[in-house]
């Protein structure tokens, strides 16, 4: 049953991330084609102005979600119920606030692009897109909080890519039409809006919680705690747009966004494939199977080691031949930006392969000892943001970020040795010694590759041959340097097959 339940939560938001890199190259594309460079520029920034409300949260979510481990896996409605009472009232003073911040951005967002847009036309923009935000924390939040900690996130996911694909159907329908752009963005407002409403209900009827009880003692430990945490999140997801926005052009924005969304979308798909073991290691620790805990975490550590070199590697050879295929027939701004494509991959490679040990800082707890950590990562990033942006323009705009990552990466990797699973730090830097060698023999071995991408399918044999490269570069290092967990894969593959044969 775990096994299965693993297996639903691994694939449910692995369709999901599928589905959202698919249908969001549609929608951009299609705002970029039919509305120009300028304004999906600015659709970009409204979303990540709207985005910084999520500093509010504070960090709640992540330890609402560790506080709901321990009752679930006892069974305890009545502790439940209080995680959730408490969740539910905080969630909804921060819809208050959201609303009173889209009344603040509605007359002051307008001066930042008024050389370029209208009054009317942005904050009408504002209005729209900010109403997805409203049903999130109205409705959407702790009900969503509650499905991932009870291993049941598939549900939350596959109500959400039915949700994409509507969306997108009826955003290339309306722009056919020729609608405004906020009719646009209304209609899919309106879309995601009904989601968590009906997530609501689902949740209502498969729990039986008292969301009136009364407690005297706060439920959520820690409550303040995971702070520095979200504000260093918020911050690196946000910071390379604003400051683009602020100190450059919409352009430059839009240019950024593009490739944010390649980026983002392959460290969504990477995430995604841990799901069903993030929440597997916090039933774990919930219940105290230390060793069964490390055992998962090793094997975790590796996989995500090898899956970071083999995502984020294919990328950097495919993103600039992809970025000008996808912006093919758009000549208002050149779209063709190879250092910053490199270093922008490269900064969310190394923010994904912290993710194992950013994991066990959360489901322990760990919020208020390691949220120094968080604050100094914060401060480099927009520093040096802020200074990249103004040396170098747009490849200065993920110079902190990457930065950041890597200081927040040996970080992690030293806390987690020192702190929580006891694992020698030193193995660490041989998983780093082996994706380095990886890049560099299979950069290498890519340059010497010359096809003209005029089209996709140039593209698409491309992306085989650098699939095929990277792949076998890394397993014959891992060969090399870890064979038992090459056999470990290999023993489960061959007990697969043949409990087939047997049936």
């Amino acid at each position: 049953m775990k096994s299965k339940v693993v297996f639903y939560n691994s694939i449910a938001p692995l369709i999901y991330q599928v589905t959202t890199i698919i249908c969001g190259f549609i929608l951009p594309r299609l705002i970029l084609s039919h509305f120009g460079t300028a304004v999906n520029g600015l659709v970009n920034s409204i979303t990540q102005f709207l985005g910084m409300i999520t500093f509010l949260e504070l960090g709640v979510g992540a330890v609402v979600q560790s506080s709901l481990y321990k009752p679930l896996a006892d069974n305890d409605i009545i502790g439940i119920s209080k995680v959730i009472t408490s969740a539910d009232r905080f969630f909804r003073k921060l819809g208050y606030i959201l609303a009173l911040y889209v009344i603040v951005m509605f007359f002051l967002y307008p001066l930042l692009v008024k050389q370029s847009f209208g009054f009317i036309f942005t904050s009408s923009l504002i209005i729209v897109i900010s109403v997805r935000l409203f049903a999130q924390y109205f409705f959407g939040m702790v009900n969503r909080i509650l499905l991932i900690a009870d291993q049941k996130a598939y549900i939350q996911y596959i109500t959400l890519t039915i949700a994409i694909i509507i969306n997108t159907m009826a955003c290339y329908i309306l722009i056919a039409l020729d609608c405004s752009v906020q009719f646009v963005y209304g209609m899919t407002s309106l879309i995601f809006f009904l989601q968590p409403v009906l997530i609501h209900f689902y949740v209502r009827k498969k729990y039986p919680l008292n969301r009136n009880i009364h407690y005297d003692k706060e439920p959520i430990k820690q409550k303040w705690n995971g702070i520095a945490q979200h504000v260093a999140s918020v911050v690196l997801n946000s910071t390379g747009i604003i400051v683009l926005t602020i100190f450059d052009k919409l352009e430059n924005v839009s240019i950024y966004s593009v490739y944010y969304l390649v980026v983002l979308g392959v460290l969504n798909l990477y995430i995604s494939l841990t799901q069903g073991i993030e929440t597997l290691m916090g039933n774990l620790l919930a219940k105290e199977k230390i060793k069964e805990l490390r055992n998962v975490f090793g094997f975790f550590e590796w996989m995500v080691h090898n899956t970071s070199v083999f995502l984020f590697g294919c990328t950097a050879c495919l993103i600039v031949p992809f970025v000008m295929i996808y912006t093919h027939g758009i000549t208002d701004v050149d779209y063709r930006q190879t250092e910053f494509a490199l270093l922008f991959v490269f900064a969310y490679f190394f923010r994904a392969i912290r993710l194992p040990y950013n994991i066990m800082i959360l489901i322990a707890g760990h919020y208020k000892q390691t949220q120094h950590n968080y604050i100094i990562a914060t401060i480099i990033n927009i520093v040096l943001t802020v200074v990249g942006v103004k040396l170098f323009g747009l490849r200065g705009a993920v110079l902190g970020t990457m930065i950041a990552m890597i200081y927040q990466l040996f970080y992690m990797v030293n806390y987690n040795a020192k702190n929580l699973l006891k694992i020698d730090g030193k193995r660490f830097l041989k998983y780093l010694l082996s994706d380095m060698l990886v890049i560099i023999i299979s950069l290498v071995i890519s340059s010497f590759i010359a096809i003209q991408c005029d089209g996709i399918l140039e593209w698409v044999k491309l992306a085989i041959i650098n699939v095929l490269i990277w792949l076998i570069v890394i397993i014959i290092l891992n060969m090399l340097f870890f064979k038992k967990y090459i056999y470990r894969i290999f023993d489960k593959i061959m007990s697969a097959i043949n409990s087939r044969r047997i049936k």
